[in-house]
């Protein structure tokens, strides 16, 4: 993975207005629903997309969906929380609806899966935190900002 491919899905978080959680559920305990809800109070649009044993209708005021291909509007970009192995999924997933990145969570890889979305023109990024970056990169605009 290079740097420049990184930083591509970088800028991509920080100038995205709708991000689907692949795997966000209502349990508030959850990294999922804390990264989720972080993102929401920063101004993005958060779209849940579960499938598994604890689905909900609505989750974090916005309706929630069983597939990324579900989702009737543009989505920028895809944040995974599932297993690895549940990764190839949703990566294709992500390509098919025109999303612009995939963002898997911090502890999860899938370096075929990241080298197939950016042949398909998605920025793609692995084994990295939204919410971390995020902070790090707003942060860092703030600092640039301040010197002027």
């Amino acid at each position: 993975m290079t740097a420049a491919a990184d930083q591509a899905a970088i800028d991509l978080l920080m100038n995205a207005k709708t991000i689907a959680v692949v795997g966000l559920d209502s349990r508030t305990d959850r990294p999922a629903y804390r990264i989720a809800s972080y993102l929401k109070e920063n101004g993005y649009r958060v779209i849940p997309v579960h499938r598994g044993r604890f689905p909900a209708d609505e989750i974090l005021g916005e309706r929630a969906y069983a597939s990324l291909r579900d989702i009737p509007g543009p989505v920028d970009l895809v944040d995974v929380f599932v297993r690895p192995a549940d990764t190839d999924e949703v990566i294709d997933d992500a390509i098919a609806i025109g999303a612009k990145c995939v963002w898997l969570q911090e502890g999860i890889t899938n370096d075929a899966g990241i080298e197939r979305a950016r042949a398909a023109g998605l920025a793609a990024i692995q084994d990295r935190c939204a919410k971390v970056v995020h902070q790090q990169q707003a942060a860092r605009r703030a600092g640039e900002n301040a010197a002027g």
